[in-house]
C-alpha cells in the first residue's frame, strides 16, 4: 500500500474529550501519522485556554493519579495543572452506619490521590495543544455516515450539511459518545442495562472547606459523591456534585426551589462540610451500564463511552477511557513500526484484548458496588460496616483500594522510544 492511495491514515469519528486525546496521542507516538478528526459541533477559533476563567457551573470530570501520568507523557499536565484541584483525601462511608473507609495521598507518598478538572479546561489544553499538529486536520460540523471496508482499509463518508465527501484511510475509530449513532448504524452488538436513575450534576457550596477531601456516600436512596472543586492552592467551599436519584425524586428535585434543594441534600448527606449554602446550575441524565463484547472489526476500533458507559459511583468513566485510548495508540504504533495496517485485524484485536480485563474489572467494581449498597437487608448492613471497617484497617486491601482509586490497579499503557524488542518481535 502506498500513501497515494490514501487520503489520510486515521479518521477520529467525535472531537470530544475522548476524540481528542486519542488524536494528541497519536501525533505523540506516531508524529508522520495523518489524522482527520470529524466533528459534530462546530470549532469556536476564539475560544483559548488563555482567556478562560472558570465557572461556578462548569461542568467536570475527576481523573485518576493514573491519568495524570498519562497526560504527562502527552506534554499536557504541565497546561491542565494551572485549574486542577487535588484530591489529598478520599472518605467512603454508608449513610446511618458506622462502617467507613479513609484514604490520603500522603500515605502512598503522592501529592495527590486524583484531580478535579473543568471539562472547558481540559478540551481548550487538548485543542491548544492540537492547534500546534499539523498532521491533524479537522472537519467540523461534520458528521460521519457511514464506513465501508476495502482492500485499502476503510472509505468513510462524511457529511458536512448536504455536501458528502469520502475518505479513504487505514482505520477509522468510533468516539462519537454513549449515544453512538455510528456504532448502532455499524451494527456492534450493545449490552445495556438501566439502573433504574438517574444523575444529578451541579455545583455546590457548603460553610466548612472542603479540605480537598472527596466524599464517597452511600444512602438508601441511592450513592452520591462531593468532589473538592475550585483552586488548586488553598482549600475552598465549592464541591462538585454528583447525586443519583429515582426518576420520581428527581422530578421532587428539579421541581423546588434552589434554597430547598440544598436541605434536601443536607438531608441526604449530613453534615461533614457543614451548611449547604448554594447549589448551581443542575444537569442530569438517565444512568446505564453499557459494554460492547466486540469493539473491534477490521479497519473499526470502538473507544471511550462509544465503548463503554459506567455508573458515576467510582469516577472511573474517563479514566478507563483515558487508558483505552493509550491501549489502542500503544498497539498503533508498535503496527507502525513494524510497516503493518493500521486497520488489520490482528493489530485491533490486541488492543481490544490488552484492554478487556481492566473494563471488566472496572465494570464489575462500580456496578458491585451499586448492587451491594443498594440492599436494604439488615445482614447484608452489617456486613458493608464490616467491610468498610476492614478496609480502613487492614493494609493491604488499604493499599489495593487505594490503587484502584488512583487508577493504578492494572497494566497502564505506555508509548514512547519504540524499543529494539519490539522491532524485533
Amino acid at each position: 500500500m502506498t500513501r497515494k492511495q490514501l487520503d489520510t491514515d486515521i479518521v477520529i469519528a467525535g472531537g470530544g474529550l475522548a476524540g481528542a486525546t486519542l488524536a494528541l496521542a497519536l501525533t505523540r507516538a506516531i508524529p508522520a501519522l495523518r489524522i482527520t478528526v470529524v466533528e459534530a459541533f462546530p470549532l469556536t477559533p476564539d475560544a483559548s485556554a488563555d482567556t478562560y476563567q472558570p465557572s461556578y457551573d462548569a461542568r467536570s470530570t475527576a481523573l485518576a493519579w493514573g491519568s495524570r501520568l498519562m497526560f504527562e507523557e502527552l506534554d499536557l499536565w504541565g497546561a491542565l495543572a494551572r485549574h486542577a484541584t487535588p484530591i489529598r483525601h478520599i472518605h467512603v462511608s454508608d449513610r446511618g452506619r458506622f462502617g467507613a473507609t479513609r484514604l490520603a495521598a500522603s500515605d502512598h507518598d503522592q501529592d495527590a490521590l486524583g484531580y478535579v478538572v473543568d471539562n472547558r479546561w481540559l478540551g481548550l489544553c487538548l485543542m491548544s495543544a492540537l492547534v500546534a499538529c499539523p498532521q491533524v486536520t479537522w472537519r467540523a460540523p461534520a458528521q460521519v455516515r457511514g464506513v465501508t471496508n476495502n482492500v485499502r482499509g476503510v472509505a468513510v463518508q462524511v457529511a458536512s450539511g448536504e455536501h458528502v465527501t469520502e475518505l479513504q484511510a487505514q482505520c477509522v475509530v468510533i468516539a462519537d459518545g454513549g449515544r453512538s449513532g455510528l456504532r448502532e448504524q455499524l451494527g456492534f452488538r450493545v449490552d445495556s442495562s438501566s439502573y433504574g436513575q438517574h444523575a444529578l450534576i451541579a455545583n455546590v457550596s457548603t460553610s466548612c472547606d472542603h479540605g480537598f477531601t472527596a466524599y464517597e456516600r452511600f444512602t438508601d436512596a441511592g450513592p452520591m459523591a462531593l468532589l473538592p472543586h475550585g483552586s488548586g492552592d488553598r482549600a475552598g467551599h465549592d464541591s462538585a456534585l454528583v447525586w443519583t436519584l429515582t426518576d420520581d425524586a428527581l422530578e421532587r428535585i428539579l421541581a423546588v426551589t434552589d434554597e430547598e434543594r440544598c436541605q434536601q441534600l443536607q438531608q441526604r448527606f449530613g453534615w461533614r462540610l457543614g451548611r449547604f449554602t448554594r447549589i448551581g446550575q443542575c444537569h442530569h441524565y438517565p444512568l446505564t451500564l453499557t459494554t460492547v463484547n466486540e469493539v473491534v472489526r477490521p479497519g473499526i476500533a470502538l473507544i471511550g463511552n462509544a465503548a463503554h458507559t459506567l455508573h458515576p459511583v467510582a469516577g472511573q468513566g474517563f479514566n478507563l477511557a483515558l487508558r483505552g485510548i493509550m491501549a489502542l495508540v500503544e498497539q498503533l504504533q508498535q503496527a507502525q513500526v513494524r510497516g503493518e495496517h493500521l486497520g488489520s485485524l490482528q493489530i485491533l484485536r490486541h488492543y481490544q484484548e490488552n484492554h478487556r480485563r481492566d473494563c471488566q474489572s472496572t465494570v464489575r467494581f462500580s456496578d458491585s458496588l451499586i448492587q451491594i449498597f443498594g440492599l436494604d437487608i439488615p445482614a447484608m448492613k452489617l456486613a458493608r460496616d464490616a467491610g468498610l471497617v476492614g478496609l480502613d484497617l487492614l493494609p493491604g486491601a488499604k493499599r489495593w483500594f487505594a490503587r484502584s482509586a488512583m487508577g493504578l490497579g492494572g497494566r497502564r499503557p505506555r508509548f514512547g522510544a519504540v524499543t529494539q524488542e519490539v522491532m524485533d518481535d
